[in-house]
């Protein structure tokens, strides 16, 4: 299995001058659940290099089995820092493509046209897409085969409103995940805040927030099997 994870290169939290960039959990949790079912995973970013690291997700209270297993992994933590420029990366010869959260992507990977080319290849070609918590971003300009939204219709979710609420950027990210999935004719569905909650429509799978990295990563995984 060959499997590609696209994090964002965008480390800035609007106009607040705090930073932001990929949520730990949601990179490391994904990462193992691929690399212990022996996947050869390929990492990329907009700008390729060392993504940035949200520091609100290298809190102690935000550590995890999974980041904690990171920080102790000097290859992981190598093969992150030389991640390959997402504009290089084809679709051909990769399995599936999964993308973790942060409010990073909200402002780059978003817009991305690269990423929106790599999201069309795989659906259009039935293999499976994966996105948690802020990712599902990355379906606010990509296509179905039909021309429309690729979410509309389809059963999604994404980091909730009231979950940015929670958290207090309501009014600092440039748009609402759930907004903008339901905007796209998404069939948005959500769980409790901050839950696990994972949704799967054929070959599409989003997770709501950082606690289902995991259980997305896996039925990802299990669509390949």
């Amino acid at each position: 299995m060959k499997i590609l994870m696209v994090l964002t290169s965008h480390d800035e939290l609007g106009d607040t001058g705090n930073k932001t960039g990929f949520w730990l959990e949601e990179f490391a949790a994904p990462y193992y659940v691929f690399k212990d079912a022996g996947a050869e995973i390929t990492l990329a970013s907009p700008k390729g290099g060392q993504p940035p690291l949200d520091p609100s997700s290298n809190t102690d209270d935000a550590q995890t089995e999974a980041t904690k297993r990171f920080k102790g992994d000097d290859a992981a933590q190598d093969h992150l820092a030389n991640t390959k420029v997402l504009g290089d990366i084809s679709a051909d010869g990769f399995d599936a493509i999964f993308y973790p959260g942060g409010h990073g992507p909200l402002w780059d990977l978003a817009e991305d046209a690269d990423s929106a080319r790599l999201i069309e290849t795989f659906a259009s070609s039935d293999r499976p897409v994966g996105a948690v918590c802020h990712a599902p971003a990355v379906f606010k300009h990509t296509k179905g085969v039909d021309g429309n939204p690729l979410v509309s219709g389809r059963k999604v979710t994404g980091f909730t409103n009231t979950e940015e609420e929670g958290v207090g950027l309501t009014d600092v990210v440039p748009f609402l995940v759930e907004d903008m999935l339901k905007s796209n004719g998404g069939e948005y569905h959500k769980g409790d805040d901050w839950a696990s909650f994972v949704v799967t429509d054929g070959k599409l799978v989003t997770g709501q927030n950082p606690a289902s990295s995991e259980e997305a990563a896996e039925r990802l995984l299990s669509l390949l099997s």
